[in-house]
């Protein structure tokens, strides 16, 4: 092997290498680092990706939210009260991320003064979380699941809030549930 081969492939592990390491740092602290200024544009295209219907966007955000300080620069409200008024576990079934996460996109849109325009995608993504999390649980009890997670997405779709979900909602679901659980 010549000296200039020997020379290219040590250059080449080490490019790796340096790749690696910077790769390992971005997920440790994220894209934005220590100290970063972020733009008004970065801060609404990741909010944007953090807020769509897909299990990549649900998985995207709650990795960040897993990891909060290596996304500080984008100053996110990731404060929550959960399901507000109604069960965080309706009936045994956790909503509680979604829920979350539902409230992370009405906080951040609101403060970026685009809610009117994301009100509809970030119900219909708390919808299509509910859905999954419905889906992790057995076939017998998934139609009580569902039929919570539909009433819970009417409430925020209709009234902006689940304090519309009333007692008689949930005894529905509760009987839907005893009926499949008994047979």
């Amino acid at each position: 092997m010549s000296t200039s081969t020997v020379l290219t492939s040590a250059r080449r592990v080490v490019l790796r290498l340096l790749l690696a390491a910077a790769l390992a740092a971005l997920t440790i602290l994220g894209p934005a680092g220590p100290a970063f200024a972020v733009t008004t544009a970065e801060k609404l295209a990741v909010l944007s990706s953090f807020t769509q219907t897909n299990v990549t966007s649900y998985n995207s955000w709650n990795a960040a939210r897993q990891n909060q300080g290596a996304w500080s620069a984008y100053a996110f409200d990731w404060g929550t009260d959960y399901c507000s008024a109604s069960p965080d576990n309706p009936l045994g079934f956790n909503f509680k991320l979604a829920c979350w996460r539902h409230d992370f996109g009405y906080r951040n849109h609101k403060a970026m003064g685009i809610f009117d325009a994301g009100k509809s995608r970030l119900d219909s993504m708390f919808y299509a979380d509910l859905k999954r999390k419905c889906a992790t649980y057995a076939a017998a009890v998934r139609p009580a699941c569902y039929s919570l997670a539909w009433t819970y997405y009417q409430a925020v779709s209709i009234f902006g809030s689940l304090a519309a979900v009333t007692e008689q909602d949930l005894e529905a679901a509760a009987e839907l549930k005893a009926t499949a659980t008994a047979g």
